[in-house]
């Protein structure tokens, strides 16, 4: 297939027959790209900008995020790595360990590695 006609999703025809342009395959995220989620995710939960999130930022001293904020951002990477890893689950024990940016980019970015 050209590389022309795939960028555009155009299907490459053969003869009679069409054949779909295949999707690429997703590269596993890396901890930059764990990093920008955690910080969206994140700075959507509580109203603030992404640029405002620090890897060395506390959850609870310098982000003043609640319990119930925490919750919400598990739930929200468990729903968004699902799709790269299905099963993905940040397991309840291992949160309270989970204190900064750092800890839950590095827990994310372990947890993939190991999937």
């Amino acid at each position: 297939m050209s590389h022309a006609r795939l960028l555009r999703g155009v299907p490459e025809t053969n003869g009679d027959t069409v054949s779909e342009p295949t999707s690429p395959v997703a590269a596993p995220m890396g901890r930059h790209e764990v990093l920008d989620l955690v910080r969206t995710q994140l700075a959507d939960i509580l109203e603030i900008a992404p640029e405002k999130i620090g890897e060395s930022s506390s959850f609870a001293d310098d982000l003043d995020a609640d319990s119930l904020a925490l919750i919400e951002l598990v739930e929200a990477l468990e729903e968004e790595l699902a799709s790269a890893v299905p099963g993905f689950r940040i397991d309840d024990d291992d949160l309270e360990d989970l204190r900064t940016v750092r800890d839950a980019v590095d827990y994310v970015t372990a947890k993939l590695a190991t999937a």
